[in-house]
């Protein structure tokens, strides 16, 4: 059975009743919203369902946006990768914001390029990387300007909670890597590197190779397909190709 989409095992009670109630359209809840997803980025919990109505908040009460809720929102999603979270948050914000503007094209008053606008491009492009599996460049990138500091910055435990992320998927297609190469996309080297894949991931190095136990996801299994036909059906078959139409 799969788990509903608007579950979050750590929801307060006020924020499931105002979920399930008409209180979730109410601008007089845009505070509580986004007091609970400060709260989410203290103590690394997430909910997206509930993330979602601030952003739906915002989209009919355009006045009572604020960068900060939205660009954590946005990180917080990061950090829940490979799900759909990202892409699906990132509808709900205004096309300006979506869609910067170019040397060759004169900004317009209602898209002009703002803070928000180019924080929503950075965080877009780490989640492009980390769809195309980049996981290097995705470090890289996070390391190349200072605005990404800020923007994780409100998020407890951000670097750690990605590498759990990586080396997940990472385990879940590979069963040996290069050392140097997973060191990359763990953004780790020595000890530290030594010291997560082997008492966080349970993965063993062996020389210049990090070798990944067998598991559901990265055992390769021979698949046997076979469709039973019997003969009753397959004379039917070859009995109607010879019937003439009425």
């Amino acid at each position: 059975m799969g788990i509903a989409f608007d579950y979050a095992p750590d929801r307060p009670e006020h924020i499931e009743a105002i979920l399930n109630g008409l209180d979730r359209y109410n601008p007089e809840t845009t505070n509580i919203f986004q007091d609970y997803v400060t709260q989410q980025c203290e103590d690394r919990t997430y909910d997206c369902y509930a993330n979602l109505a601030l952003l739906k908040l915002y989209q009919f009460n355009p006045h009572l946006t604020r960068d900060e809720p939205t660009t954590n929102i946005l990180v917080k999603a990061l950090t829940v990768f490979p799900s759909p979270d990202f892409s699906l948050l990132l509808h709900l914000l205004p096309p300006h914001i979506l869609s910067p503007t170019t040397n060759n094209t004169a900004p317009t008053p209602s898209a002009v390029d703002t803070p928000l606008s180019e924080a929503v491009q950075k965080l877009s492009l780490l989640n492009s990387l980390l769809e195309t599996a980049n996981y290097s460049g995705f470090w890289s990138t996070l390391d190349s300007d200072d605005l990404y500091a800020d923007l994780i910055a409100d998020v407890n435990g951000f670097e750690e909670l990605m590498r759990v992320r990586i080396a997940s998927c990472v385990g879940q297609g590979c069963r040996e890597v290069e050392r140097g190469v997973c060191e990359g996309w763990l953004n780790l080297r020595g000890r530290e590197f030594e010291s997560f894949v082997g008492e966080i991931c349970g993965w063993g190095v062996d020389g210049e190779v990090v070798r990944i136990p067998v598991n559901k996801e990265n055992e390769a299994k021979g698949t046997v397909v076979r469709e039973e036909v019997k003969f009753d059906q397959f004379s039917r078959v070859i009995r109607r190709a010879y019937e003439q139409p009425a």
